[in-house]
């Protein structure tokens, strides 16, 4: 399988001052010259956090000179000649014309248009490949399996057969470049990769996604979240494509123009000592207006984090998440 690369255009640490946080990384590893902490929980468990150059990583993450190891993410494979036309009839995406190579990203929506997945996905010519985050995948390949009917379709976890590397050049607008390589190639690409481009952590890649205002399933959403709240639209969801589960709701709530949230990124105060945790309640004036999302500490931005907000929040507002002051 040769190295897919996207070509078109088209995951929130509690920080210590110092912008280290015990419970998210305080286990470490040697790579080579570099010592490597681990993130201890949360859907990226198991990965690399930082090489303990925060600052370095995050720049060369901006130049398009760096590469991480996402092998941590979880692979769904779904076969079959009717597969394109039948992803693209159950997710938010337009995929009839998926070219191979060119990478994508799109959610599983429930019957009222809220958000049940979110995967970035491939296609290979003949295999489409979907990255989701652990904890995901099982249910999708049973939702999946559950909608074959009589069609040329077959599911399967791939997650021991291949895996994700965040590959070096400019963030595109879903995170990507990213490649997808077979488990017994990966180690060999790494090597390949640490050639060129400096090898970072899920703190520089958390740091780009905030800085983008991109929004991460578990992170940016609920139990009620639809798309229109999140920023997705004409991007993970397209807007011209025919009938897909949720699409109702999308549809109204787009041409209504008032979605009941919104996402917002937040400038937190750097002199806290700690960071608010994921889920903390954002308040204005001592009443609750959203939750805190993903927080980071930035290279140049100093601490900011995505946030869900009511929509009539005022822009200008001055809001507290847990007795850290916030501005939009």
């Amino acid at each position: 399988m040769q190295l897919m690369v996207r070509r078109q255009s088209d995951g929130s640490p509690k920080l210590g001052l110092e912008g280290l946080e015990p419970q998210r990384g305080n286990k470490s590893s040697t790579l080579g010259h570099m010592t490597a902490v681990l993130v201890e929980e949360g859907p990226d468990k198991g990965a690399i956090w930082h090489f303990g150059e925060i600052a370095k990583e995050q720049r060369a993450l901006f130049e398009g000179k760096a590469w991480a190891d996402l092998s941590h993410l979880k692979i769904v494979a779904v076969s079959g000649s009717d597969r394109l036309k039948w992803l693209h009839d159950l997710t938010t995406q337009h995929l009839l014309a998926l070219a191979p190579g060119d990478w994508t990203s799109a959610f599983i929506l429930d019957p009222n248009g809220r958000v049940e997945y979110q995967f970035n996905l491939v296609d290979d010519g003949d295999t489409t490949y979907l990255v989701i985050d652990p904890g995901y995948e099982s249910g999708l390949i049973e939702y999946l399996q559950k909608m074959k009917f009589m069609l040329q379709v077959d599911v399967r976890d791939a997650s021991d057969e291949f895996a994700v590397l965040r590959a070096p050049g400019k963030a595109t607008n879903i995170g990507g470049p990213f490649a997808l390589v077979p488990r017994g190639e990966l180690e060999e690409m790494k090597k390949t990769f640490a050639t060129t481009a400096l090898q970072v952590g899920t703190w520089a890649l958390d740091a780009e996604r905030v800085g983008a205002g991109r929004a991460r399933i578990g992170f940016e959403t609920d139990h009620k979240t639809i798309p229109n709240e999140i920023g997705v639209l004409n991007t993970a969801v397209h807007m011209n494509k025919g009938c897909y589960r949720g699409q109702e709701t999308v549809a109204k709530v787009f041409n209504l123009g008032n979605p009941p949230r919104r996402l917002a990124m937040l400038h937190l105060d750097g002199s806290a000592v700690v960071m608010p945790a994921p889920g903390t309640p954002v308040e204005k004036d001592g009443v609750v207006v959203g939750f805190l999302g993903t927080v980071a500490r930035h290279h140049e931005l100093g601490p900011i984090a995505l946030a869900i907000l009511k929509r009539n929040t005022p822009t200008d507002a001055e809001l507290s998440v847990g007795g850290v002051s916030a501005s939009q």
